[in-house]
């Protein structure tokens, strides 16, 4: 059995300005966000073996924001495939993570996420920013991911949590 859980990066600044979209960095509403998922984890005492995360600024501070305040020292790997993938592309991803890694967060963008989580589980699912959701993977192979049965466990996002 594994764990994947997905996470929806936290809210950027506007499309619009100086930046382009790889270089979008997280505005302050974002920055809380990925505090109170970091925070969530912590509390919900959820361990990581392993983080793949888009390389875009804003999926990066994301990552390393909520493992500050998970207070987690997993190994992270940005992957250039993560931004602007397809659902399939993501899968291929994932399925190349050692197997000795039981759970994996993935942190990326939409509509991929969403439709990643569609596609495992057969229920698709709004993924508003930062929303995490963690899905049980009948396997022992990361490699058979597309082949296996998963299962959504649950779904929340930072605008469910309180700002504590």
């Amino acid at each position: 059995m594994k764990t994947l859980l997905l996470l929806r990066h936290a809210k950027s600044i506007s499309t619009e300005g100086k930046f382009a979209d790889f270089d979008r960095p997280l505005s302050d509403r974002g920055r809380e966000e990925a505090r109170r998922i970091g925070r969530y984890i912590k509390q919900q005492t959820i361990q990581l073996d392993f983080v793949l995360s888009s390389p875009a600024v804003r999926a990066r501070e994301t990552t390393e924001s909520v493992l500050q305040f998970a207070e987690l020292r997993s190994e992270a790997r940005y992957d250039d495939r993560i931004y602007e993938a397809t659902p399939f592309s993501l899968t291929e991803v994932v399925s190349q993570v050692d197997d000795d890694r039981k759970r994996v967060l993935l942190v990326g963008h939409n509509p991929a996420m969403e439709e990643l989580l569609g596609l495992l589980t057969g229920h698709p699912n709004h993924m508003s920013t930062a929303a995490l959701a963690e899905i049980e993977v009948e396997t022992e192979n990361w490699n058979a991911l597309a082949e296996s049965t998963c299962k959504l466990v649950w779904m929340i996002s930072a605008k469910e949590l309180s700002s504590s």
